[in-house]
């Protein structure tokens, strides 16, 4: 057996696996410009969107925040109410959670706007 004959399944293998490596290669090389397209107009949109965001929308938004903010304020307040109640009887361990509870609410209470009524 010659050495041309050893090498030649080999030589037949690797050709068909470099044809495959260089399809795909062109295909990515080919396909790269669209792919590029598609990211510059998807952060093209989004810029866009960006910057079209009307004043009403962004104060629709910023409403819908102070309201989430009050709501969880107030359901803070509930619990204080409780805990305090609780601890005026004498238990320890609700004048613990008053105070921890009180101090989530005073953290909270510059990020409310007020309003007097």
């Amino acid at each position: 057996m010659s050495i041309k004959h050893f090498f030649r399944p080999i030589l037949v293998s690797s050709a068909a696996i470099l044809s495959g490596c260089v399809a795909k290669s062109a295909f990515d090389l080919a396909t790269m410009p669209v792919r590029a397209g598609a990211r510059a107009v998807d952060t093209t949109a989004d810029v866009y969107d960006k910057l079209t965001v009307s004043q009403s929308e962004r104060d629709e938004k910023r409403g819908r925040e102070i309201r989430r903010r009050e709501e969880q304020y107030g359901r803070l307040s509930r619990d204080y109410d409780r805990a305090r109640h609780d601890c005026e009887r004498g238990n320890e361990d609700a004048c613990e959670a008053a105070r921890s509870i009180y101090g989530r609410m005073d953290a909270m209470r510059a990020s409310i706007p007020y309003e007097g009524r």
